[in-house]
C-alpha cells in the first residue's frame, strides 16, 4: 500500500499530493511518465499508457510534448489506450476523443499510429459487445497498462463509468448521466447535440492498471474529490473504488483540495497555528454545525468539538465570540465603493476618494452579472465611474437555434424595412450555413461573429437594467477566445497586453474579477490569470498602489461567511433588478455547465446562492437581509501589485 498517511492525511484513503497550481502537478506526473518511457526504451520494451480526455489532462499532454520537443523524449516505444469515446461520433469530429487526442498529443510526438488505441464510436450496435472484449484483449496482449491517467467528473465518474457502475465492470457501452451531458453542452453547442451513449473502459479494467494517476483541478471538483478520497467505496461515486488500488496517487491543485478534511477542518487532524483567518473559520464552522449564533457559543461547545486549544489560546468563548462577531459584522457594507465622509477604519473599502473609478472584468457575458449584478447597480447608484469589460464575446456558448431565431427576426424586420443588399446576402449565407450544418459541425468565422453579436446585444440590455453607461460597457474580444474553442485555448502576450492597456487607461481605484478557483483551462481560469499577469506588469505604478482588487463569487457555490471580506446586502427590490438583468441573457439558458444542478436556471442558482449567504449570516446572529453578494480581497494584491 506504500507509505502510511501522515497525521494530516489520516482521513484520506487515496494517497494525495496537493500543489499550488496544476502546472506544478503536471510537471511531476510528466517527469514520472518520462522516466518510465526512458527506462522501457533502454530495456527494448514498450511503455503502455492509459490516457484520458477532457480539460483536466490537457496541461499534462502539453508538458509531455515539451519534453519530447526540448529534451528528446521519444514516444516510438509507447502504446496507448484511451479510456473512452462518444458513441456515434466519427474520428474526425471536432468533439470526438480521437480528434481530441490527435490535437492535444498525438500530432505533436513521434508515436506510431498502429500503437494508438481509441474506442471506435462508429462500431455497429450489434458488434459493440465483441468489440469491447477485443479492446480488453489488446490491453492484455501488451502486458497491461503501466500508468493510467484519470480525471474525475462531477458525478464521480472515471472514464464514462457513471454512478451505478460496479467495481467489476468491464469495457462496454454506457448511457451518459444527465449531469455529464449538461456539462458537455457548451462543447456541443447545446445539450441536445451531446451523444447519449459512450464506450468506456470499466472500473474493473481501470483497476487492473499497474499505476493510477488521478488528476483534478479547480474548486468545482472539490466536493466530489472529497467523496472519492475520504468517503466510502460506493457505486454512486465510481471514483471511490480507486481506494482499493495499491498504487493509486491523486494529484490536486489547492482549489480542488479545499474540501479535504486537512484543509476544511485542519484542527481535526492535528495541532494547528491559530491564525486570525483559521480562527474565524473554526468559529463559523462550529456555530454552523451547532446551529447557534456566534455569540451563544459556550466554552463547552468548543471543548466538545475538538477546539479546546483555541479557547486556551484566546482566553474564553465570551471574548472570542465577540471578536469574531465583530469581524463578521465589519464585512457587511451597503457602500461597496466606500462611504464618503465616514469613518472607514472598520469598513472593507476606504472612504476616499468619494467617487471611484471601478473596473469590472467578466470572462464571458453573464459571469459578472451572476456574481455581482446587485453590486454593479449599487456602485452606479452611488455615482462611481464603472467600466464593465467583457473579456470575450461568448460566441462559443450560443446554440444554433438561438442564431436561427435571430436570423428569422432580422428577416421579418427586413420585410418592412428593406436592408442593403450586402446585409441581405449575409443573412442568406448564415441561413444557408445553419440549414446545411450538421449538429456537430464547426461554426464558420462569420457565424461565430454573428453569435457574438447575439451575446453582446444581450449583455448591453442587461447592463441597461443596471443603469451602466453604455459608453463604458466594453468588449475586448480577446484573441485566445476568438481563435480557440473550449478545451483548446492558448493565451498569449497579446491577450495580456489588451488587458494591461485598459487598466492603464482607466487607472481604477477598484478592480473586480473572478476565476481564482476555476479549472485552469476554463475561460474563467484563463481570464483570471491574464488579468493577474496584466496587473503584475503594472506593479509599481502610482494608481496600482492605491487599487483594491476584489474577487467576486462564481455561480457554482456560495462562499461561507468566514471566506467573505465584503458582503453587500441586497433588498428585495435590488434582488429583483439583478434577476431582471440576468433574464436578458436568453441564449445562456441551460448552456452554462454549473446550471446542471437541482437549482434550475442561472438566475435561480444566483438567487439561491445570494439568499443562502444572507441566511447564513442571519443564523450566525447578524442582521437579516434578503440576499447578499460576496467578495474576497485578492490576497496577493498588496504584495504583488504594490
Amino acid at each position: 500500500m506504500g507509505s502510511l498517511p501522515s497525521e494530516a492525511e489520516q482521513y484520506e484513503r487515496i494517497r494525495t499530493t496537493v500543489f499550488q497550481s496544476a502546472e506544478s502537478a503536471v510537471r511531476l506526473v510528466a517527469a514520472s511518465i518520462a522516466r518510465l518511457m526512458w527506462k522501457r526504451a533502454a530495456e527494448g520494451r514498450t511503455a503502455v499508457l492509459g490516457l484520458a480526455t477532457g480539460s483536466t489532462p490537457v496541461k499534462l499532454y502539453r508538458e509531455l510534448i515539451r519534453l519530447h520537443r526540448d529534451e528528446g523524449l521519444s514516444f516510438s516505444n509507447v502504446v496507448t489506450f484511451n479510456l473512452d469515446e462518444y458513441y456515434g461520433l466519427p474520428p474526425h469530429h471536432p468533439e470526438s476523443y480521437r480528434h481530441f487526442m490527435e490535437v492535444q498529443l498525438f500530432d505533436h510526438v513521434d508515436i506510431s499510429p498502429e500503437n494508438i488505441h481509441v474506442p471506435d464510436g462508429l462500431i455497429s450496435r450489434s458488434e459493440v459487445f465483441g468489440y469491447c472484449q477485443e479492446y480488453e484483449r489488446k490491453i492484455l496482449a501488451t502486458g497491461g497498462i503501466d500508468v493510467q491517467i484519470l480525471g474525475i467528473g462531477r458525478t464521480g465518474h472515471i472514464g464514462f463509468n457513471e454512478p451505478g457502475s460496479g467495481v467489476d465492470s468491464r469495457t462496454r457501452m454506457v448511457a451518459l448521466d444527465r449531469l455529464t451531458r449538461r456539462d458537455a453542452a457548451r462543447d456541443f453547442r447545446g445539450e441536445e447535440n451531446v451523444p447519449a451513449y459512450a464506450i468506456t473502459m470499466g472500473v474493473g479494467t481501470i483497476l487492473e492498471a499497474k499505476e493510477l494517476a488521478l488528476l483534478a483541478w479547480g474548486e468545482s471538483k472539490a466536493a466530489i474529490v472529497r467523496e472519492a478520497i475520504e468517503g466510502p467505496q460506493i457505486d454512486t461515486v465510481p471514483a471511490s473504488f480507486l481506494q482499493r488500488h495499491p498504487n493509486c496517487q491523486c494529484y490536486l491543485d489547492e482549489a480542488a483540495a479545499r474540501e479535504l478534511t486537512r484543509f476544511r477542518f485542519p484542527w481535526k487532524v492535528g495541532p494547528v497555528d491559530w491564525t486570525p483567518s483559521l480562527t474565524r473559520k473554526a468559529v463559523v464552522s462550529l456555530a454552523s454545525d451547532l446551529h447557534k449564533p456566534v455569540l451563544r457559543l459556550r466554552d463547552e461547545d468548543y471543548a466538545e468539538n475538538g477546539l479546546a486549544t483555541l479557547i486556551l489560546e484566546t482566553g474564553s468563548a465570551y471574548s472570542l465570540n465577540i471578536r469574531i462577531f465583530n469581524e463578521l459584522q465589519h464585512t457587511i457594507t451597503g457602500w461597496p465603493g466606500g462611504k464618503p465622509n465616514a469613518d472607514d477604519s472598520n469598513r472593507p473599502v476606504p472612504a476616499v476618494p468619494g467617487q471611484k473609478r471601478v473596473l469590472v472584468f467578466g470572462p464571458e457575458p453573464l459571469d459578472a452579472e451572476l456574481g455581482m449584478a446587485g453590486t454593479l447597480h449599487r456602485l452606479r447608484g452611488h455615482q462611481h465611474e464603472v467600466t464593465f469589460a467583457y473579456l470575450t464575446s461568448g460566441n462559443l456558448g450560443v446554440p444554433d437555434n438561438e442564431a436561427r431565431m435571430a436570423i428569422s427576426l432580422l428577416h421579418e424586420l427586413s420585410a418592412d424595412r428593406p436592408m442593403v443588399s450586402q446585409g441581405k446576402d449575409r443573412l442568406e449565407l448564415l441561413s444557408d450555413e445553419l440549414e446545411k450544418k450538421a449538429a456537430f459541425d464547426e461554426d464558420s468565422r462569420v457565424l461565430r461573429q454573428f453569435k457574438g453579436l447575439i451575446r453582446k446585444a444581450e449583455a448591453r440590455a442587461s447592463c441597461q437594467v443596471l443603469g451602466l453607461d453604455p459608453s463604458k460597457v466594453l468588449f475586448l474580444d480577446l484573441p485566445f477566445y476568438e481563435k480557440g474553442r473550449y478545451r483548446q485555448f492558448n493565451a498569449a502576450d497579446e491577450d495580456v497586453t489588451a488587458v494591461r492597456e485598459l487598466c492603464r487607461r482607466i487607472q481604477p481605484h477598484q478592480i473586480y474579477l473572478t476565476g481564482s478557483g476555476a479549472e485552469p483551462g476554463s475561460v474563467s481560469g484563463i481570464s483570471f490569470r491574464l488579468v493577474v499577469s496584466a496587473l503584475e506588469e503594472c506593479a509599481g505604478e502610482s494608481w496600482m498602489k492605491a487599487c483594491q482588487v476584489w474577487l467576486y463569487a462564481s455561480g457554482e457555490r456560495p462562499w461561507s461567511p468566514h471566506e467573505i471580506e465584503m458582503a453587500v446586502p441586497l433588498s428585495p427590490a435590488e434582488l429583483a433588478v439583478k434577476l431582471d438583468c440576468l433574464y436578458h441573457h436568453r441564449s445562456q439558458r441551460s448552456q452554462t455547465p454549473f446550471l446542471a444542478t437541482q437549482s434550475g436556471e442561472s438566475w435561480q442558482q444566483a438567487e439561491n446562492n445570494n439568499r443562502s449567504t444572507a441566511q447564513h449570516y442571519d443564523r450566525l446572529g447578524l442582521a437579516e437581509y434578503e440576499a447578499i453578494e460576496s467578495f474576497r480581497c485578492h490576497k496577493d494584491a498588496e504584495s504583488r501589485f504594490s
